[in-house]
């Protein structure tokens, strides 16, 4: 039996862990062996081997010839997760309109675990791809969507959240202090609206709006598109104009459905 470890958070299961690590190694990398996940790992192949049964035989898992990869009941699951967030047929029409009428790519994220997760995105007709999709986490000091957060949640939850950050340079623009951030969340909260000055990724520029129900914030909406087409002029006007009224849109009709 694996020995739980112990961390300031509680105690962990090791086993627990070594599962959940198997099943990210499968998401980035389908049908994958044993020896493969094994040595990503840095586990015996025994080891990573029972894992793989259990999972198998909880059919997270699907064994083809030599390899597993994640079955559907990943995405049964995660259905079920978006079914849980009570308004999202209103987001997504939000976004889809948002995205349609900028042209640009518009998402939705909320926060867990002090990073933004997002929850859905769409995209416009003259949209450059970005590395975003359903799912994936950002940090919420270099993001448009988590500064929006941010300024919007308890103030005990916003100090906990920059507490708990590890500043790093994603650009030559990232906020890299907890001084630094906290300017900037006074300067979301007086304009009521967010924006990511390539501050996650050169090139990309993006505003976000909170949407809030009574004292709560239960995420945000944003816009992002190359730096060459969003100009100061249309970030700062017609796309911070555009995302402030998805958001009360999104927000009406949480109120009153």
């Amino acid at each position: 039996m694996d020995a739980p470890s112990e961390e300031p958070h509680g105690r962990r299961i090791q086993s627990v862990e070594i599962a959940f690590n198997v099943i990210e190694v499968l998401q980035r990398q389908d049908h994958t062996s044993v020896t493969e996940i094994a040595e990503e790992l840095g586990h015996s192949k025994s080891t990573v081997h029972s894992h793989l049964r259990t999972l198998e035989d909880r059919k997270l898992l699907v064994k083809e010839d030599d390899g597993y990869r994640l079955s559907l009941k990943v995405l049964d699951m995660a259905e079920t997760v978006r079914g849980q967030i009570g308004n999202y047929d209103v987001i997504k029409s939000e976004a889809d309109s948002l995205a349609t009428e900028t042209n640009e790519v518009s998402q939705f994220g909320i926060e867990e675990h002090g990073m933004v997760s997002y929850l859905y995105k769409a995209t416009g007709e003259q949209a450059v791809e970005t590395v975003s999709h359903v799912g994936m986490q950002q940090p919420m000091y270099s993001t448009s969507l988590g500064k929006s957060i941010l300024t919007h949640l308890p103030d005990d939850r916003t100090d906990e959240i920059v507490e708990s950050i590890e500043f790093s340079p994603k650009t030559s623009n990232t906020i890299t202090s907890p001084e630094a951030l906290y300017e900037e969340l006074d300067r979301v909260a007086e304009r009521g609206y967010a924006t990511d000055d390539e501050e996650n990724i050169e090139g990309l520029r993006c505003v976000a709006a909170p949407v809030t129900s009574d004292e709560t914030v239960l995420g945000a909406i944003s816009v992002s598109g190359p730096s060459s087409r969003i100009t100061d002029e249309r970030l700062h006007g017609e796309l911070a104009d555009s995302v402030q009224r998805a958001a009360n849109i999104i927000e009406l009709n949480t109120k009153f459905s």
